[in-house]
C-alpha cells in the first residue's frame, strides 16, 4: 500500500522567508533570497517520531486562528542538545527558526505546514537502558508573528482604500515579504486608519471583518486575504464527495451535530464614528430566543455598508440544521488513492459533500466547506481531520443584501 512520504525541513536562517538564502554569484535569482550568508537547511524527515498540525477557523470566534505544529524527533546522537559542541547544529538551535512540513505522493508535493519554531523540549526516558532522547519541536505560523508586532499609524492608509489595499499596507508596515502574500483587492472601502496602538494581526482582522472576508495563513506560509465574493462563491465549485456506501470516497469517521451554536438572529454592527446598525430575524428569535452577534470598531465608510453586513450575517445564520462538524480520513486505508489525494489537496473553503448511512435505511447528506485541517502522523498511522461547516455567507444572500432586495424577516436558512 502506497502512502505519502513526509518531508520535514528546518531552516536555521533568520527572517520570515522560507526560501534558501543566496549570496551574490551563488544562487538562483527569482528562487533564492538575498542574504549575507547561505542558510543552514536540514532535512530531519528520517528521524521523526510524530507530527501533529492544526490549522483553521475557530467556529465560535468566527475567525481563523494561529496554526500550530508539534514535531517529535528521535535524537540518538544528541544533535539537538544546544550545549553539545559536536552537534552539526551547534550555535544554530534557537527559537524563531523556520520549519516546513510537506508530503509527496504520486510525484506531487503538497504543503502541510510552514511556520516558526517557538520551543525545543527535551526528554530522556528513564525506563530505558540506552541513551535515546526525544526532542519535541513546537512551531506556529505567521499569525503569531503578526500578533507580536504592535503598530500605531499605517503608512498611506487613507480614506477610500479597498480592504485588500489596507491589508497590504499593514503587512508593509511590519515588512512582510511581498512574495509571501495572496491578497484579494476587496470590495469594501475603508475609513482612514485610526492610528491606535494595536497588534498588526488585530488591525488586519478588523479589516477582514469589515470586508466580511477571510484572513489566514496558507499551508506554505503566506498571508491570504479573500474578499466576501470569493468566500461565498467557492461553495458553488464541484464538491469532493465522501460517502460510506461506496458512492464517494470512503472515510474513517464523520461527526454530525444539530445545535444552536451557530445561530445568530440579531446583529449589531458599528463602524468607527458611525451609528450602530442592527438587523434582526423575529421568526428565529421566537424559535431559538435571541442570539446576538456584535462587531464594533469596524472601518466601512458608511452606515449602508454596515447595515448590509448586519443583514447578511443574520440572514446566513438565522436558522440551523444538522451539519457535519468533522470529517476524519485514515490514509492507511487500503486502496485509498483518491482519499490520500483529497486529504493532502483539500484546503480552506473547498466544498465537500458528506454522506452517512443511518438506521432504518435512511442517510444524512450535506454539502459544506472545509474550515480547518489537522493531521496526526506517526510511522504507522496518518489521520486527517477536516473541520467542516456550511458557508459563512451564502452567495445569494450576499448579492441580495448588496442590491438591497433581501427581506431578512422571511428568509429561511
Amino acid at each position: 500500500m502506497a502512502i505519502p512520504v513526509i518531508n520535514a525541513i528546518i531552516n536555521f536562517s533568520t527572517g520570515p522567508g522560507f526560501a534558501q538564502a543566496m549570496i551574490l554569484d551563488q544562487g538562483i535569482l527569482g528562487t533564492n533570497v538575498l542574504a549575507d550568508a547561505a542558510s543552514v537547511i536540514v532535512d530531519v524527515s528520517d528521524v521523526i517520531d510524530r507530527i501533529s498540525t492544526v490549522r483553521g477557523r475557530n467556529i465560535t470566534a468566527d475567525q481563523f486562528q494561529t496554526g500550530t505544529l508539534s514535531l517529535r524527533i528521535v535524537d540518538q546522537s544528541g544533535n539537538f542538545n544546544p550545549e553539545n559542541p559536536l552537534s552539526p547544529y551547534a550555535g544554530l538551535l534557537s527559537p524563531m527558526r523556520k520549519i516546513t512540513i510537506t508530503a509527496t505522493y504520486d510525484t506531487v508535493t503538497y504543503p502541510i505546514f510552514a511556520g516558526y519554531i517557538t520551543s525545543y523540549q527535551y526528554v530522556i526516558p528513564s525506563n530505558t537502558m540506552d541513551t535515546i532522547g526525544y526532542t519535541t519541536i513546537t512551531a506556529v505560523d505567521a499569525f503569531r508573528l503578526a500578533n507580536l508586532a504592535n503598530i500605531t499609524t499605517v503608512t498611506g492608509a487613507t480614506a477610500g482604500d479597498l480592504t485588500g489595499t489596507r491589508i497590504n499596507q499593514i503587512l508593509d508596515q511590519i515588512s512582510w515579504p511581498a512574495t509571501m502574500r495572496d491578497i484579494d483587492a476587496g470590495l469594501t472601502t475603508c475609513q482612514a486608519d485610526p492610528g491606535t496602538s494595536r497588534t498588526s494581526l488585530g488591525a488586519m482582522q478588523t479589516v477582514e471583518t469589515t470586508e466580511y472576508g477571510a484572513l489566514y495563513v496558507s499551508a506554505s506560509g503566506s498571508f491570504v486575504f479573500q474578499d466576501r465574493q470569493v468566500t461565498s462563491a467557492s461553495v458553488a465549485a464541484t464538491p469532493t464527495v465522501f460517502a460510506d456506501d461506496g458512492s464517494g470516497i470512503d472515510y474513517y469517521d464523520a461527526k454530525w451535530n444539530l445545535s444552536d451554536i451557530l445561530v445568530y438572529n440579531q446583529a449589531n454592527i458599528t463602524a468607527t464614528g458611525l451609528a450602530m446598525q442592527t438587523a434582526t430575524n423575529a421568526a428565529s428569535i421566537a424559535q431559538y430566543f435571541a442570539h446576538t452577534y456584535i462587531a464594533s470598531g469596524l472601518l466601512m465608510q458608511d452606515t449602508a455598508t454596515a447595515l448590509n453586513y448586519a443583514q447578511a450575517y443574520v440572514a446566513s445564520r438565522a436558522q440551523t440544521a444538522i451539519r457535519c462538524d468533522q470529517l476524519t480520513l485514515d490514509l492507511y486505508t487500503a486502496n485509498y488513492d483518491l482519499g490520500i489525494k483529497a486529504a493532502l489537496g483539500l484546503d480552506f473553503f473547498d466544498p465537500v459533500t458528506i454522506q452517512t448511512s443511518q438506521p432504518g435505511n435512511t442517510s444524512i447528506s450535506k454539502t459544506e466547506q472545509i474550515f480547518g485541517v489537522a493531521m496526526d502522523i506517526t510511522p504507522g498511522t496518518w489521520r486527517v481531520n477536516f473541520t467542516t461547516m456550511e458557508p459563512v455567507i451564502d452567495s445569494f444572500i450576499l448579492n441580495s443584501t448588496i442590491s438591497g432586495i433581501l427581506d431578512t424577516s422571511v428568509l429561511s436558512y
